[in-house]
C-alpha cells in the first residue's frame, strides 16, 4: 500500500502559518528547565544523557515482572507445605476475621492494616479477610470496569509495607470460608 504524498500549503495557508509562527513562543525543554534551576555562579550541566537503552523493532525486552505482580494462585509457597495444604482444604480455622463488605478503599485499607498488625502482635497465625466477589454493574459501556474493587486491591495492600513484613503467605480461602471472595493471610511468628 503506497502512501500519499503531502499536498503542501497553498499561498494563503503559508501566510496564515507565518502569522501563527510569529506569535508563538517556544516551550521550554526539560534541559532548559533544569538549567533555569541552577543558581548563579554554579556550573551549568551539560545535556542530559538518555536513560533508556535504544530499542529495535522486533527485539525482545529484558524486563521481568516483579514478584509482587504474581497472582495468588501462582505465588510460591513460603510456609510449611503440610500446614499450607490443610489451610487450603479448610482444615485450619482462622484466629481472626475481618469483613470488608460495603467499605470503600479509604475505609478498608486502615481497617485491614490495623487488624493484621494487631493479630500479628497478639501472636495469631491465620487471619480470614473477606473482600467479597464484587457486584455486577448495570452500565455496560465501552470501557470495561473491573468487578470487585476490594477483591483486586487487598492482595496488593498485603504485599506492601507495613503488612508485608508480618505476612508469610496469602492465598484464596477454601470454599467453606468464602472461596474466591475471601483470603487466608498466614502471619509470621511474632518474635
Amino acid at each position: 500500500m503506497s502512501r500519499r504524498k503531502p499536498r503542501g500549503l497553498r499561498p494563503d495557508e503559508q501566510e496564515l502559518w507565518g502569522r501563527v509562527v510569529e506569535t508563538a513562543t517556544p516551550m521550554k525543554t526539560p534541559q532548559t528547565l533544569f538549567v533555569d534551576m541552577v543558581q548563579p555562579g554554579q556550573a551549568k550541566p551539560g545535556p542530559a544523557k538518555p536513560t533508556i537503552a535504544p530499542f529495535k523493532m522486533g527485539q525482545k525486552t529484558d524486563v521481568r515482572k516483579p514478584q509482587t505482580s504474581l497472582p495468588l494462585a501462582k505465588a510460591p509457597v513460603a510456609m510449611d507445605r503440610k500446614t499450607y495444604t490443610r489451610m487450603k482444604r479448610g482444615k485450619v480455622s482462622p484466629d481472626a476475621k475481618i469483613d470488608l463488605h460495603g467499605m470503600t478503599q479509604d475505609q478498608a485499607h486502615p481497617a485491614l492494616v490495623s487488624t493484621i498488625l494487631n493479630a500479628h502482635a497478639d501472636g495469631k497465625r491465620l487471619v480470614l479477610v473477606v473482600t467479597g466477589k464484587g457486584k455486577k454493574r448495570d452500565d455496560v459501556g465501552p470501557i470495561p470496569v473491573r468487578m470487585g474493587v476490594l477483591k483486586h486491591a487487598v492482595p496488593q495492600w498485603l504485599r506492601q509495607a507495613p503488612l508485608s513484613q508480618a505476612i508469610l503467605q496469602v492465598t484464596e480461602a477454601s470454599q467453606n470460608y468464602g472461596g474466591s471472595g475471601a483470603l487466608f493471610v498466614y502471619l509470621r511468628r511474632n518474635r
